[in-house]
C-alpha cells in the first residue's frame, strides 16, 4: 500500500509514521524541511513541497497517486479545499484530522461518541475543524470524494506536558510552588499516547469501510485533572502543590489559556472506542499517563535548554494563585 502523509514528524503522526513503515507501508512524505526533534524512518521517501503551494505542491507529487493521503496540518476548510483540488482522482482515500474540541461543549451526555453533536462557541480551531468536516461530509455526498475523518482528543507524546505553558508548571512544582488546576480539579479528561494512538489509526488507512465515516481514537485511560497534576508531580518527585481556580477567572485573566480550557479542558470528556473497534478489532491503548509523564519528565531532563519558562504565563499563575489559595 502506497501512503502519503502530509507533515509526518509531529507529536501525533510521528508515531503513525513509524509504525506505518514497520507495517510495510510504503510511506511518501511531503514537507519542506526535516524535524530534529522527530526525524522520519529512513524507509519513508521524502517528497520536498510546501502543501500551501498550489505549484510546488504539485511538482513535488508529479506521477504519484496513492492508496491513502493523510494531511495533518490541514486546519481551515481553504485548506481541504486545496486539498480536494489536489488529490481528487489521485487517492483511494483522503483522511482529514479533525479534533475532539469539535464536539458539543459542554457535552449533553457521556461517554462522547462518534454521532455526538458538533458545536463548539468557545474555540474558533474547534470550529474551523467542524467547517472542514461539513465541507468534506458534503463532497463525499455529493461527489464521492473518499474522505475519511478522524478525531483525536489529547494526544502527547515525551515533548508535550498536559498543561499550558509547556514545561512552566512542572519548574513551579520542582521548585515548591503552586500550580493552576481549573475548576475544582475533579473533571475527568482522556490522555493518549500517540503509539497508542497510531495502533487504532493505520489499520483505518485503505480501508474500504472507512470512506464516508468519522472515527475517534482515544485510550480509556481517564482521569481527573487532580490526578492529572498528582502523577506529574510523581515523575517529578515532588508533592503536588495546587490551587483550584474557577475556569471563568483563568479566562478572565488569560484569554488564551481560558479559550482552552472553556472550549475544551474544563469539560469531563470520556470517549466509547467501540466504533473503531468494529473496524480494528485488537485495538488498545496500553500506556497509561502515569508511564508518559515519566516519560515527558526524562525527556525535558535529557537537556535543560529544553525546560523553557513562560515568563508571562507564570506571572499569570502567580497572580491567580495569591488569589485563590485557601
Amino acid at each position: 500500500m502506497k501512503v502519503l502523509f502530509i507533515g509526518g514528524s509531529g507529536i501525533i503522526s510521528s508515531a503513525c509514521t513509524a509504525l506505518a513503515v514497520r507495517r510495510g507501508i510504503d510511506l511518501h512524505v511531503l514537507n519542506r524541511g526535516e524535524s530534529t526533534t522527530r526525524p522520519l524512518p529512513p524507509e519513508v521517501t521524502v517528497l520536498r513541497g510546501d502543501i500551501r503551494d498550489p505549484a510546488s505542491a504539485r511538482a513535488a507529487l508529479a506521477g504519484h497517486t496513492f492508496d491513502a493521503v493523510v494531511d495533518w496540518v490541514a486546519f481551515t476548510p481553504s485548506h481541504v479545499l486545496a486539498d480536494i483540488e489536489l488529490f481528487r482522482g489521485r487517492t483511494g482515500q483522503y483522511v482529514f484530522i479533525s479534533s475532539a474540541s469539535a464536539y458539543q461543549t459542554p457535552p449533553a451526555r457521556l461517554p462522547v461518541v462518534e454521532s455526538s453533536p458538533l458545536r463548539n462557541p468557545f474555540w474558533q480551531y474547534s470550529r474551523d475543524k467542524i467547517a472542514c468536516e461539513d465541507l468534506l461530509v458534503q463532497v463525499y455526498r455529493d461527489k464521492g470524494f473518499p474522505a475519511t475523518i478522524v478525531r483525536p482528543s489529547h494526544t502527547y507524546d515525551r515533548t508535550l506536558t498536559p498543561f499550558d505553558g509547556g514545561w512552566t508548571a512542572c519548574a513551579r512544582l520542582r521548585q515548591g510552588r503552586e500550580v493552576v488546576i481549573h475548576g475544582d480539579g475533579t473533571s475527568l479528561w482522556t490522555l493518549t499516547h500517540h503509539e497508542d494512538f497510531a495502533k487504532g489509526f493505520v489499520p483505518l488507512l485503505g480501508h474500504p469501510r472507512a470512506i464516508g465515516d468519522v472515527f475517534q481514537i482515544t485510550s480509556d485511560d481517564v482521569l481527573t485533572w487532580n490526578q492529572i497534576a498528582e502523577h506529574m508531580a510523581a515523575a517529578l518527585g515532588v508533592p503536588a502543590k495546587l490551587v483550584h481556580v474557577p475556569s471563568d477567572a483563568i479566562a478572565a485573566a488569560d484569554p488564551e489559556w481560558g479559550a482552552g480550557l472553556l472550549g475544551d479542558k474544563a469539560h469531563s470528556m470520556v470517549f466509547d472506542n467501540s466504533k473503531l473497534r468494529a473496524l480494528v478489532p485488537d485495538y488498545v491503548a496500553t500506556i497509561p499517563f502515569h508511564a508518559g509523564a515519566r516519560e515527558i519528565v526524562a525527556w525535558f531532563d535529557e537537556d535543560p535548554a529544553r525546560q523553557i519558562i513562560d515568563e508571562r504565563l507564570d506571572k499569570v499563575m502567580d497572580d491567580l494563585v495569591a488569589r485563590y489559595r485557601v
